[in-house]
């Protein structure tokens, strides 16, 4: 409701425009009303039947669908399963296995060309060839004697333990008849502790055991001389003076050797001599006095 502010008649205008407008206001809301109980339809019997109806029809042909469905399925699972029939061809294995080397290898770079072409027709022909050329290697003679007959297992194994075997390159066993000019050699070699006093080497195993404390397998080899980058003989190698057959004579004939082994011989010497005869003299007059 508005305020009224003015005076006699004008306010009496204004009180029937306001009672005016209320009454229409009130008739237009009941119209409305009526049209809209009018417009929605009547809930009766049929209508409920006929949408029962419509449901049912709905349920059936879904229904339908998936049984349709299902049946596609289950021939496609048919048709899958007899895939193994001979009249039909086997699908492709997944894993193809070693495949062949590319006809075209490309370089490290996609700028770079194909580094190599292969050509099968080539290689079927270079096969061939090799083949050809190079015959297969001969089956290995069969072990016999002198007399033609073949090897008994006694005599196979006394074969086999002449050498080391090929892990030691087949080194043969020294022959008995040159056990005592090789037990010279190889004591010489062990006695080296006596030439070089600031030296010391391990004590070996068949040491002091005379000749059957040598190895079952064993060789002596010479150092064969050596030159240098420029063709001439290097300074390491032994003048062909001072080359000799055997240790022993290398021994010998070695200058600092010999002063060496003469020097412990006089020492030794010395220690004898002082206990030997003539010597009583000597030892009292070391007891006397000086006056």
């Amino acid at each position: 409701m508005a305020l009224s502010t003015g005076k006699g008649k004008e306010k009496a205008i204004d009180l029937t425009e306001e009672a005016d407008s209320s009454d229409s206001v009130s008739s237009s809301g009941s119209d409305s009303d009526s049209s809209d109980s009018d417009s929605e339809p009547e809930i009766t019997q049929e209508y409920l039947d006929s949408l029962l109806e419509k449901a049912k029809q709905n349920a059936i042909a879904s229904s339908r669908k998936n049984q349709e469905a299902v049946v596609e399925f289950k021939e496609n699972e048919a048709e899958i399963i007899t895939l193994d029939d001979d009249s039909q061809p086997p699908l492709p294995q997944l894993n193809p296995g070693k495949l062949p080397p590319p006809y075209i290898e490309l370089g490290e770079s996609r700028l770079d060309g194909p580094s190599s072409i292969r050509d099968p027709d080539v290689e079927i022909a270079e096969k061939a060839s090799s083949s050809r050329t190079v015959p297969a290697p001969p089956l290995p003679p069969p072990e016999i004697t002198k007399t033609g007959k073949p090897l008994t297992k006694k005599e196979k194994k006394e074969l086999k333990a002449r050498t080391t075997g090929k892990d030691w390159f087949d080194m043969p066993a020294p022959p008995e008849a040159e056990l005592p000019r090789l037990h010279r050699e190889v004591e010489a070699l062990r006695l080296r502790n006596q030439l070089d006093p600031k030296r010391f080497y391990r004590k070996d195993e068949g040491e002091g055991k005379g000749i059957k404390g040598l190895p079952k397998y064993f060789a002596i080899g010479t150092i064969l001389p050596s030159s240098t980058p420029f063709g001439t003989a290097s300074g390491d190698n032994l003048t062909r003076a001072n080359r000799k057959r055997t240790l022993v004579d290398e021994l010998v004939d070695d200058a600092e050797a010999k002063r060496y082994a003469k020097k412990k011989f006089e020492e030794l010497q010395s220690v004898r001599g002082t206990r030997g005869k003539n010597t009583l003299h000597a030892k009292r007059a070391m007891r006397k006095g000086k006056f």
